[in-house]
């Protein structure tokens, strides 16, 4: 097999916590990424999924160098971004880049459509400014926008039109990475499908692939070819979208995959609903052992004494359980 566009090796990042208004001590830390790994391949999108708050973002910021980690590497075609040059990563981040969930804020109410497109060349030194309006307005036209957009301001947009912005400003420097951060969750459902549709069909025309960050399991299962289910700073459960949505092994991808409603509503009515006790642990004080044992109906004294390494076990894909079952 060809080695992974993008390659991440117990990747962890924990926040400090400090006590005292003058001396400032540590007194503990929020292990928000816990020995993460990843692996993205050429062209292809790899969903990563789980409840708010479980280090998806986090993880995504750690992969583009925005977050320094704590322990743990980041390969991109093999190069250590965490370990690179300001040269070196300068030429990195032109074929990394990222589009952020809050479509309102991650535009520039001061600049208009142009200036914004534009950037990223003037940054790197690329064209002349006839040049780089053309392929603005080229730009453009590949997110379903027009040449008479670009004298506009984002206030002037709708969220999706201002999501589709976003998503030409990441491709700017045809990047072979785009880690796309919660992008649909922010809009209407039927702009959601549209956005969806439209990295679809970007990613056939042009091979960019995705690290998508999501929530919410109907869309990731639309547009995934690989996914990866997080809980509190790990991952719990890795395989082929097929794999993961059809046979899911781990207790809490059970879990989340029932509380999807299903169209057909004789469907719904006869499938098993599995409903978790208790909240989500906090990160500052996990449980030992498995990080789930808490709210599993499983759980043996075993998930408490030791944490469940992501293997295959007796057979299918990774499962970080002792106690791993198919629905």
């Amino acid at each position: 097999m060809a080695e992974p566009l993008l390659l991440t090796r117990d990747l962890a990042k924990h926040f400090p916590l400090t006590k005292g208004a003058v001396l400032r001590r540590r007194v503990g830390s929020v292990k928000a990424v816990d020995g993460v790994n990843l692996a993205v391949n050429v062209g292809e999108t790899h969903g990563l999924v789980g409840e708010s708050g479980c280090g998806k973002s986090t993880t995504g910021r750690l992969i583009l160098r925005l977050l320094a980690p704590t322990s743990g590497s980041v390969l991109f075609r093999g190069v250590d971004v965490h370990r690179s040059g300001r040269k070196a990563l300068r030429m990195l981040r032109r074929d990394m880049q990222i589009v952020f969930q809050d479509p309102y804020a991650a535009l520039n109410p001061r600049k208009r459509v142009r200036s914004i497109l534009t950037e990223p060349w003037r940054v790197h030194g690329m064209y002349d400014r006839a040049e780089r309006s053309r392929r603005a307005q080229a730009l453009l036209g590949t997110v379903g926008l027009g040449g008479e957009h670009l004298d506009l301001y984002p206030h002037e947009f709708s969220g999706g039109q201002r999501q589709r912005i976003g998503i030409a400003r990441a491709l700017a420097l045809e990047p072979a990475l785009v880690v796309a951060d919660e992008p649909v969750s922010a809009l209407d459902v039927s702009i959601q499908a549209q956005i969806v549709n439209l990295l679809q069909d970007i990613q056939a025309r042009l091979g960019v692939a995705y690290l998508f960050i999501a929530h919410d399991l109907a869309v990731v299962r639309q547009i995934a070819h690989v996914v990866s289910v997080m809980y509190l700073g790990k991952i719990v459960e890795t395989g082929s979208r097929d794999e993961v949505y059809g046979s899911p092994r781990h207790p809490y991808t059970q879990a989340l995959l029932s509380a999807v409603p299903e169209p057909d509503p004789i469907m719904e009515r006869a499938r098993r609903r599995i409903v978790l006790t208790g909240d989500v642990p906090s990160p500052e004080r996990a449980p030992s052992g498995c990080s789930f044992r808490t709210r599993c109906w499983k759980a043996q004294p075993v998930c408490a004494a030791e944490a469940p390494a992501l293997v295959v076990r007796d057979e299918g894909h990774p499962v970080a359980c002792h106690f791993p079952e198919s629905l």
